[in-house]
């Protein structure tokens, strides 16, 4: 079987991969599309210091071996090719998604970094039957690829408790910016304002439903902007604290962008205007099927965002193209 693996850092093509066989539980899925997430260059470039933050925790860093092949791909949609033993699901030929996670009889693993479980950049992967979610009739599969990275928008706008009246400020016009602006619309704020040093990624927030989009490089989005919720999207360091000085007492900062570096903040600015800091991660199962829901119903229009398609061995040169914001937002791997 064909599949992309990280090796050495780097995305290669291998054709060798032994196929997939689901146990009880479980299902065998043809996969349509799988898009490439940020948080995949993320590992690409920093996998070591991923896994090595996350024993530090203590919450059990996930088993994956950096010397061998990983595989990766956790945004996807698939078509059910068949069961496993004493396992009631759809019919194949199915088309599904579902969160990324398998069940097996030693436990719950994500799909997202493994050097066993297969994920979306593979022409086959496992699923749980449980968690499967139908495709609505109609729905292209390429499209329903983009529920996972939507549903990262809406859990971020739901912990901002932001109401409709209020002033949104999204800082960074990546994939989870652009999902947090399309989830703030749905929610019916008016007033989204985007910022972004890339004059396309801009365009794209507006055709997402940003109502003002600025450029940093002009001047702080904060000289023209008075936010009631402030929601980070870039994660390098210094943006957490700088948006704690200039926004308003009593504002709100909802962190999605994933800093790999150590930063500094100063609370005295926190402390003084009594800002509450949310920080976030991923969705529940209940976003997840709002998210492929408000796809499917034309609430959310992904269509944008896919600004580039490889297939399984175009994948590495994908991981470079994606560095450029000139360039890409969303790349689809279609096996």
């Amino acid at each position: 079987m064909r599949a992309a693996v990280l090796r050495d850092r780097r995305m290669v093509f291998r054709d060798d991969v032994p196929d997939p066989v689901p146990g009880p539980g479980q299902v065998l899925v043809s996969v349509r599309a799988c898009g490439i997430c940020g948080s995949d260059l993320h590992f690409a470039a920093h996998g070591d210091e991923m896994l090595s933050m996350t024993e530090q925790m203590g919450v059990g860093a996930p088993t994956v071996d950096l010397q061998s092949d990983v595989f990766m791909g956790h945004e996807f949609s698939a078509e059910v090719l068949e069961a496993g033993p004493d396992t009631d699901t759809h019919a194949p030929g199915t088309l599904v998604t579902s969160i990324p996670v398998l069940a097996s009889p030693s436990g719950f693993e994500p799909i997202v970094y493994s050097n066993t479980t297969l994920g979306g950049y593979a022409e086959r992967m496992l699923l749980s039957a449980p968690l499967l979610l139908p495709i609505p009739n109609g729905l292209d599969p390429k499209h329903a690829a983009l529920t996972e990275p939507m549903a990262v928008g809406l859990h971020a706008v739901n912990k901002s408790a932001i109401a409709q009246g209020e002033t949104a400020l999204v800082l960074g016009c990546g994939p989870i910016g652009i999902a947090i602006i399309a989830a703030l619309r749905i929610r019916g704020v008016e007033t989204i304002v985007a910022a972004d040093f890339s004059p396309k990624r801009r365009q794209l927030a507006a055709a997402m439903g940003a109502s003002d989009t600025i450029d940093p490089a002009e001047g702080s989005p904060f000289d023209t902007v008075n936010p009631k919720v402030v929601f980070e999207a870039v994660g390098v360091p210094g943006i957490i604290d700088d948006v704690m000085r200039r926004i308003p007492p009593g504002s709100r900062i909802v962190v999605a962008g994933v800093c790999m570096q150590p930063d500094t903040v100063h609370p005295f600015f926190a402390i003084a205007k009594e800002i509450n800091v949310q920080f976030v991660l991923a969705y529940d199962p209940t976003e997840f099927a709002e998210s492929l829901r408000s796809i499917a119903e034309g609430d959310i229009d992904v269509r944008p965002m896919i600004t580039g398609e490889v297939g399984l061995d175009g994948v590495g040169d994908a991981f470079d193209d994606l560095a450029d914001p000139e360039r890409h937002c969303k790349i689809l791997v279609t096996p």
